[in-house]
């Protein structure tokens, strides 16, 4: 994989730029720009070396039909704010853009082409789609890590037209993958969580022999407590589990590593009741479990601080609302902590993590934090990934 970082000729050149710009928006407005922010020093690189922009991104999921509500003209004018430099939207049919024309037809040097999702080529992966959108430059970049797992036509053959490379931001997305999955240093934590064991099993598998702590919490903890002989009376867990928990529970023997889940937990009989502090053999049968309690933090903490490398996915709780954010909270200053004092390499991910992260204003307090959600995890499980594979 190159990165375009070493490429010392981009002068004038043409350049398409995959980027996942697919924010959240609320009539027309964005409500979240993490992922804008993260890609600014690689267009501000390319501005730089004074080449020419063609971006080429999604919003949602249009499924190859036109949905104005999607169209990329708010990413576009939050673009142009934040680069303070002109970014014209191209909401012509990409099929009837002849190449030799478009940079002509326009005196700009940063160009977004609408919604690339419209066209149902995109997600058939398209061969002659894709090569008829590498007519329209010089050099194709990745910076999209986030859809990396999708072998789409503009993440997956594009490359096979065009001279390609990594971007800024999929260069420290995969870097920071590769130090808590190949290149460790231990002791190595994870902390992760969700409502659904199924849905993280491979990660977990994958991990459990690279790790020398595992702690779960969140929905997915509720299933671990019960399968240990506790009640978790209407929390949330997932049916049909305990052949997944007994494979775990096998696995991190077999490897020596600790597999912690939570010792006590906060619960209320609903999600906007009370906070009341349980042991867990106190939960009653209409109350469900909604934090961590005190001594699983001190029990988490510790380990952090006993901890070189930290993976983090996942809150502890119900975070939404403040009475049951304290734990999410308190193993974030933790980890900040050991950050900021040089003794830890932090990496978060996944979309609660991230929204967590930002309601503390503390993205920037980790070594990295992915926006990715599904390549994030099937990076983490091992995988390929189809846009990664065609870089190489």
């Amino acid at each position: 994989m190159r990165s375009i970082i070493n490429e010392k000729n981009l002068n004038n050149k043409k350049i398409l730029l995959r980027l996942d710009l697919n924010v959240p928006l609320e009539k027309d407005k964005i409500t979240d720009t993490t992922r804008i922010d993260k890609i600014l020093p690689t267009l501000n690189f390319l501005i730089k070396k004074k080449a020419k922009i063609i971006i080429l991104s999604h919003v949602g999921r249009p499924k190859g039909k036109i949905v104005e509500e999607l169209s990329l003209k708010p990413i576009c004018e939050e673009l142009q704010n934040k680069l303070k430099k002109k970014v014209k939207l191209i909401s012509e049919n990409i099929k009837k853009i002849k190449s030799k024309n478009f940079f002509s037809d326009y005196n700009e040097d940063i160009f977004i082409l609408e919604n690339i999702r419209f066209y149902s080529e995109e997600e058939q992966n398209d061969n002659k789609f894709a090569q008829m959108i590498s007519n329209l430059g010089d050099i194709y970049i990745n910076d999209a890590f986030s859809c990396s797992h999708r072998a789409h036509a503009s993440i997956y053959k594009i490359p096979k037209f065009l001279p390609s490379f990594s971007g800024l931001q999929l260069d420290l997305e995969v870097n920071a993958l590769n130090r808590i999955t190949s290149e460790i240093t231990r002791p190595i934590t994870c902390i992760i969580g969700g409502s659904k064991i199924s849905t993280k099993i491979n990660v977990i598998k994958n991990l459990i022999p690279k790790f020398d702590n595992f702690i779960i919490v969140g929905g997915m903890a509720n299933n671990f407590i019960e399968y240990f002989g506790n009640s978790v009376g209407k929390s949330i867990k997932e049916k049909n589990c305990d052949k997944i928990i007994e494979e775990i529970t096998f696995l991190s023997k077999k490897e020596k590593c600790k597999l912690i889940y939570p010792e006590d937990v906060i619960v209320s009989k609903d999600v906007n009741g009370p906070p009341k502090k349980k042991e867990l053999s106190e939960i009653l049968s209409d109350e469900m479990i909604l934090d961590i309690g005190p001594k699983t933090i001190d029990k988490i903490t510790k380990i952090i601080d006993n901890s070189k490398t930290i993976l983090w996915n996942g809150p502890a709780g119900y975070f939404e609302n403040p009475n049951f954010a304290y734990g999410s909270i308190q193993i974030a200053k933790k980890i900040i902590e050991n950050n900021k004092a040089n003794k830890i390499f932090s990496v978060a991910g996944g979309g609660d993590t991230v929204s967590l992260l930002n309601n503390l204003n503390a993205v920037n307090e980790f070594n990295f934090v992915s926006t990715a959600g599904g390549a994030f995890l099937e990076y983490l499980e091992g995988k390929n990934l189809p846009g990664i594979n065609a870089l190489n």
